[in-house]
């Protein structure tokens, strides 16, 4: 384990020997190795007797968690299982959980169905925690046989700064993985315009000629006559035109779960050289021989998904490159582009992502609600102020949990949460 993983194993571990349940948020920049550190709960869960459960938000995502867990966990002796809408041994995991011969499940929504049970539930894992519904979390939660609140892990690889991380996710502790493993070398981003198309199909067909694999990332699955775009469906005909001795395959979230699991799968076992891909790759895909990720109309894209699309490659011994065409933009757009070139780093990342956009739109919260009304607080300024306000908060309910001293207070969550403090422990 890094420096970082060890830190935040050992507040999750001290949080697990407390009498109430664990909430905490696990952020970590992309390939930090957040799932070893679930790993490690998991195992303490399972020596305690009881069970874990591993919810992630695409099957892609689930089936790369259950793939890396099986690996870490293989000389633990502990039980895993698999459960999704398309997992063939879906019935005879759902049994074997009811029955407690599984001590960690990973799945999709899947695992929120009205038929899976679990013997002895304890600890919940989430995967990027904001993909996911609170009522999706809360049926999770109501899983436990005694319908207590399990231990409740959330890992995101969504760079959110501290300041706001603090804000939407307060009644949560925070734990940060803030270094890679040793190994890791950081990716080489460059900027092409439209018109460098042939430097860029140079640099695709030196790194295949390495033996390499290579994505490319279009943001629409179809053209578009509303937005000039070259989408992933029309532009891989052309990709296999241009290079006729190199297997070419296309994913994107219009294919259905088996083709699109299909494809991945020859992609990770080198049949497929290169792989025309939409976001659907954004999460959930680890190929080490990956090695060089062209993303097409940047400009299109926001910070956090040409972070997480960086993030794909790079992955094994060999060096990352990451190249970012881009075909007109406005201002916001540049801004973003020269935030990839200037730093690799996600928490820095994150910090402009929250400059250029204001904390209103940073995880598209706007229209959702799920931000407070912040009439004068302004996270970027307001950091330290931020963190102080949690403090005080927390202070204030465990002496005070009724808030019976503070009417006014009291009145005020009333008005402005009355109908949401029944979720209030889902976190």
């Amino acid at each position: 384990l890094t420096g970082a993983q060890e830190r935040a194993w050992a507040e999750i571990r001290a949080d697990l020997a407390r009498p109430h349940p664990m909430s905490r948020l696990l952020q970590g920049d992309v390939g930090s190795g957040k799932t070893a550190v679930a790993a490690l709960a998991a195992v303490a869960a399972a020596r305690a007797g009881h069970q874990s459960a591993l919810m992630a938000p695409t099957e892609l995502l689930a089936e790369q968690h259950e793939r890396t867990l099986r690996t870490l966990l293989e000389a633990s002796g502990l039980e895993l299982g698999l459960l999704t809408a398309s997992a063939p041994a879906a019935a005879e995991v759902r049994a074997r959980l009811a029955a407690g011969e599984v001590d960690l499940v990973v799945g999709t929504h899947a695992l929120v169905q009205r038929e899976v049970a679990f013997a002895r539930l304890a600890l919940v894992v989430i995967d990027e925690q904001h993909r996911f519904g609170v009522l999706q979390r809360a049926a999770l939660a109501a899983k436990t046989p005694d319908r207590r609140s399990p231990h409740t892990l959330v890992m995101t690889a969504t760079p959110i700064p501290r300041s706001l991380a603090l804000t939407l996710y307060g009644d949560l502790e925070l734990s940060v993985i803030d270094e890679l493993p040793p190994g890791r070398s950081p990716v080489t981003t460059t900027l092409a315009r439209g018109g460098e198309g042939e430097q860029v199909a140079r640099l695709v067909r030196e790194t295949l000629d390495r033996g390499e694999q290579v994505y490319v990332v279009y943001p629409l699955v179809e053209e578009s006559e509303k937005l000039d775009l070259r989408a992933a469906t029309e532009s891989t005909e052309r990709i296999r035109s241009a290079f006729p001795d190199v297997t070419v395959d296309l994913v994107h979230g219009r294919l259905d779960a088996a083709a699109r699991g299909e494809a991945m799968a020859r992609f990770r076992r080198g049949e497929t050289q290169l792989l025309v891909s939409t976001t659907v790759i954004e999460v959930g895909v680890d190929v080490a021989n990956a090695t060089l990720m062209v993303v097409e109309h940047a400009e299109r894209f926001g910070l956090a998904q040409l972070h997480q699309l960086r993030g794909r490659v790079g992955r094994g011994e060999r060096p990352g490159a990451c190249v970012l065409v881009a075909r007109g933009g406005g201002e916001d757009s540049e801004a973003r582009l020269s935030a990839m070139l200037a730093t690799t780093d996600g928490f820095r990342i994150a910090d402009a992502d929250l400059r250029i956009r204001g904390p209103g739109d940073f995880l598209g919260t706007r229209q959702s609600g799920k931000l407070p009304d912040l009439r004068f607080a302004d996270l970027v300024r307001d950091a330290r102020l931020v963190s102080l306000a949690r403090e005080e908060a927390r202070a204030t309910v465990e002496v005070d949990p009724g808030l019976r001293r503070a009417p006014a207070l009291a009145r005020a969550v009333q008005i402005r949460w009355g109908g949401r403090l029944a979720l209030v422990d889902v976190g």
